[in-house]
């Protein structure tokens, strides 16, 4: 049981770091405003803002490796 919610737990954080990629990309981010609810709205933002926390973490390390170079 508690490997599974632990297993869900990343997948919710992979898809966040993944939506997070997409808005430093391409600008494009899910629409908030049409939530109606603005507990729900505040922690998807919340939710959100995770996976860029996460996505601004990955690729600071990935900077650092020695594996990756960047391309401009």
């Amino acid at each position: 049981m508690l490997g599974k919610l632990m297993h869900l737990g990343f997948d919710a954080l992979l898809i966040s770091a993944f939506l997070a990629g997409v808005k430093r990309t391409t600008g494009l981010t899910p629409a908030l405003s049409q939530v109606p609810n603005k507990d729900v709205r505040q922690l998807l933002r919340s939710y959100l803002e995770l996976g860029e926390y996460v996505f601004d973490f990955a690729v600071v390390v990935c900077g650092r490796s020695n594996s990756f170079e960047r391309r401009r």
